[in-house]
């Protein structure tokens, strides 16, 4: 649970708000938990290759770098679902930092979940995260265990 929270930078109330979500969904809880944090804007502007880490990606969001579907959005756990296209706004596209962990990205690769057109810089969510796509060693069923005690 703590190494989640870390990884994806978020506080004990956003995780306990994360599982009753997930809880309430169709499926395995721990799957939607997974599932739903890796649908925040930070981490999909970080795992387009926006940023080089989540603290970034955020700081980017919140600072209004990107456009959802045509619309300014600067809320970090705003949850994009497929189909939402994702947008580095036009005054932010010579950022020396944002062009390098273009370039780191295109050597790492995006998931599969995800399509990054880079010359226009965009991103499309094409579809849902499954629990494949996600590699981090997390034990989903500890966290669900822990919170529903």
């Amino acid at each position: 649970k703590q190494k989640v929270k870390r990884i994806y930078g978020i506080s004990e109330k956003q995780m306990r708000r994360y599982y009753e979500m997930a809880t309430k969904m169709p499926g395995q809880s721990g799957h939607n938990l997974l599932q739903l944090l890796e649908r925040r804007l930070d981490n999909v502007v970080y795992r387009l290759g926006f940023a080089i880490s989540r603290t970034q990606a955020r700081e980017y969001v919140n600072h209004g770098f990107f456009k959802v579907n045509g619309e300014n959005v600067d809320i970090p756990s705003y949850l994009v679902k497929p189909g939402d296209v994702i947008e580095l706004k036009e005054k932010y596209r010579n950022n020396p930092q944002i062009l390098e962990s273009l370039e780191t990205v295109a050597r790492r690769g995006i998931p599969s979940w995800l399509e990054l057109d880079a010359e226009n810089f965009k991103g499309v969510i094409k579809s849902l995260p499954t629990r494949e796509d996600i590699t981090m060693p997390i034990q989903e069923s500890y966290i669900i265990e822990f919170y529903s005690r």
